[in-house]
């Protein structure tokens, strides 16, 4: 089996740094050519060019080229060969889209928010396949990503969540599936009444019980904000209408997610709340990684629980469904709206109820693009919905 080359998009994050440690771990599997961050985080990207040997590093802020070269000179453990003088260095808000075109055998994209879109449009163009663990890819642009892709199988999946359905799904045929059962842990605020949500604060909200993550999913587990994104996800990767997209709320995080049949089996993907599985089986596809994450320890009693989701004080899921039937453009508006409530949120600008019910004004004003969609209108609802949400902010 020859190596696979692969290019890490927002390396420095949670999930690039763990798909570090997979490729890592695994020399023989993958070799990385490419690494893109922010620049929030020079010191890292500069380790991981050099004990991975990377040729092309690219950093959105253009400011930052300077300390990056720094930092790669600086290093002392190093791939063997390896040159810090030999780097390419690209800056700009397009260059982690100029690396993601460039020949490759996988792009992992882990970018985080709407600017991943044009990076997963770029590797797609290009003909490579998208372990795409940045849902906003799909929620943002979604009628463009599918315009983009290739051939199917192009984009592979790395949520936890939709890695578990993809697996689940070769059980059987697409025909017998009769619907799709996401899983969500209910993060800190399970069983929670909207009056104790009142006065959460940002250290309440970034306590998640299960999964170690960056703040702005963190914040959007909190809110089912991040569910409800991994349902429109879910619509489109799988091409599965949202009715037939069910969530669950299970706070052990075992159970990733859940395919039912229509002959009433249930086929669901369980291992312990690691992200290690899904990355790898992502620059693997379709072959399985081994050793990648811990197993679920079967000598032990354990139990797991399933309730309901409660819709009446965790409403986001309910805007994800109409927002997908409203129009093409109407999952931007929710994402952006988020986005910036979510920030504003965390700098203790707005409360924690205020993002979702912001968002759900912010969606009841936009008008939409049912048909024909292009790139410019997909990033005229999302500059929209920012200016709006901030626009309302001011008031609240």
């Amino acid at each position: 089996m020859s190596r696979r080359a692969v290019t890490l998009l927002g390396s420095t994050g949670s999930v690039g740094t763990q798909a570090v440690d997979v490729v890592l771990n695994n020399p023989g599997r993958f070799v990385v050519t490419g690494l893109a961050a922010g620049g929030s985080d020079l010191v890292t990207l500069a380790r991981q060019a050099a004990v991975l040997g990377v040729g092309s590093v690219a950093v959105a802020d253009v400011h930052a080229v300077g300390a990056l070269r720094d930092a790669l000179e600086h290093q002392t453990v190093t791939y063997p060969g390896w040159s810090a003088k030999d780097v390419e260095v690209l800056a700009g808000a397009d260059a982690a889209a100029e690396l993601a075109a460039r020949p490759a055998d996988v792009v992992l994209n882990g970018i985080t928010g709407a600017v991943g879109l044009a990076p997963t449009l770029a590797a797609l163009g290009a003909g490579t396949t998208v372990a795409l663990a940045n849902k906003e890819s799909l929620v943002v642009g979604g009628s463009l990503v599918k315009a983009a892709k290739l051939g199917s199988g192009q984009i592979v999946p790395v949520d936890s969540e939709h890695s578990a359905i993809a697996q689940c799904l070769q059980a059987g045929t697409r025909g017998e599936v009769r619907r799709l059962i996401l899983t969500a842990s209910g993060g800190p605020f399970r069983g929670w009444s909207r009056e104790r949500l009142v006065d959460v604060t940002p250290a309440q909200a970034l306590a998640h019980p299960t999964w170690q993550m960056g703040p702005w999913v963190t914040v959007s587990s909190a809110t089912m904000m991040n569910k409800a994104l991994e349902l429109i996800e879910a619509h489109l990767l799988f091409e599965v209408p949202t009715e037939q997209i069910a969530v669950v709320v299970h706070p052990q995080s075992v159970v990733h997610s859940m395919v039912e049949f229509v002959d009433g089996a249930t086929i669901a993907q369980a291992s312990p709340p690691d992200m290690h599985l899904p990355i790898a089986l992502g620059l693997g596809w379709p072959d399985r990684v081994d050793g990648a994450a811990p197993t679920c320890d079967w000598s032990v009693p354990v139990a797991w629980t399933f309730e309901p989701l409660d819709e009446e004080v965790f409403g986001a899921v309910r805007l994800a469904r109409a927002a997908v039937a409203a129009s093409a453009t109407h999952p931007a508006v929710l994402n952006a709206a988020n986005e910036v409530c979510v920030e504003a949120f965390l700098a203790g600008r707005i409360g924690f109820l205020d993002i979702v019910a912001t968002v759900e004004r912010v969606l009841g004003e936009h008008d939409g693009v049912v048909a024909g969609v292009v790139l410019d209108d997909v990033l005229d609802a999302d500059a929209w919905a920012r200016a709006r949400a901030e626009e309302l902010l001011v008031r609240v």
